[in-house]
């Protein structure tokens, strides 16, 4: 078992949980977020990989070869989908909080309300 991809996917995020530690703008928040969930997909499909593995689809696959688990690939796609509608959602956050405040600061953003 090769152990890169899951040591690059622990590095990616360390990487993006430092960024939301640190940063003081909504959209580096953003950014940071979106490289903590990579990590996510690569440790997805590291798990999925399988080493001279063909598509699962079953009714061209030969005799004896070995199928990848579509589940993983499935779960992957799910998570991709889901990460772009929560940076999004975060994104339309940050925008009406700069239309609002005039920063990018979330520290110095007024809470929202209502």
């Amino acid at each position: 078992m090769n152990m890169l991809p899951f040591l690059v996917a622990l590095w990616l995020l360390l990487v993006g949980l430092y960024g939301v530690s640190t940063t003081i703008n909504s959209i580096h928040l953003v950014s940071s977020l979106f490289v903590a969930q990579s990590s996510g997909y690569l440790l997805l499909l590291s798990l999925g990989y399988l080493k001279g593995g063909t598509a699962p689809i079953l009714d061209q696959v030969p005799l004896g070869s070995r199928p990848v688990d579509p589940v993983v690939q499935a779960l992957t796609m799910t998570d991709v989908v889901v990460g772009a509608a929560v940076s999004a959602l975060i994104l339309a956050c940050a925008l009406q909080a700069f239309k609002k405040s005039g920063t990018l600061d979330p520290r110095r953003t007024p809470p929202m309300r209502g």
